[in-house]
């Protein structure tokens, strides 16, 4: 009778210790389940949403703003030679701050006093306010190249000046000379038909003379 009475108690514990053990895998289920579900809802919680639009100087702004209410607005720049982008930073409790990206270098930061116009100054008016210098490089070569295409423009309109001015002497004097030979020719026909009348009234007065002294 006793050693029945020592079985079931042992029955019983481990029955007991048996269901104590699902209870704790059904907690950590439970657990793991709400940790997942607070990572899922994190993470949905930082998505931004972005929206472009044009902006001056061949440039466009995208405009994000976070979960935080954070608002970053990135203004890209497709063709400057200086600045390849600008950004806008506006935190919740509106402060700004820019910083510029150079086409080559490193980005610096934006005067406050600039922070304003950033969305809207030009690529150039920007990077001297960032302090970033200009390529004399590049300005003396590109006003070298426009200088020899100046020379060359004149030259070509002097070369034009020339030809022309040639082709019209070259006419003139064909005139001229067309001029003169006609005048030549004139004045030889003149003077042939002046010697011929001469001629004529000559012969005439000789006939006349031959007559009246033949005649008693």
């Amino acid at each position: 009778m006793a050693v029945r009475i020592k079985l079931m108690i042992m029955v019983g514990v481990l029955g007991l210790a048996g269901l104590a053990v699902g209870c704790s895998n059904s907690e950590t289920s439970n657990a793991n389940a709400n940790a997942n579900t607070t990572v899922a809802t994190t993470t949905t919680s930082t998505t931004t949403a972005q929206q472009t639009t044009p902006a001056p100087g061949d440039s466009e702004i995208t405009t994000s703003t976070d979960a935080s209410g954070v608002k970053t607005e990135t203004r890209t720049f497709k063709n400057n030679t200086r600045v390849s982008r600008v950004v806008v930073t506006t935190t919740r409790e509106g402060k700004r701050t820019a910083k510029v990206y150079p086409v080559t270098g490193e980005p610096r930061e934006l005067p406050e006093d600039k922070v304003a116009t950033a969305l809207n100054d030009t690529g150039d008016a920007i990077a001297d306010a960032a302090g970033f210098v200009v390529d004399k490089t590049k300005d003396a070569a590109a006003t070298a190249k426009e200088g020899a295409t100046a020379v060359g423009e004149r030259a070509a309109d002097a070369g034009r000046t020339v030809a022309d001015k040639t082709t019209e002497g070259a006419k003139t004097v064909g005139e001229k000379t067309a001029e003169g030979a006609r005048t030549v020719g004139e004045k030889t026909a003149e003077g042939a038909k002046t010697v011929g009348s001469k001629t004529a009234q000559g012969a005439k007065r000789a006939g006349k003379a031959v007559k009246d002294a033949v005649t008693p």
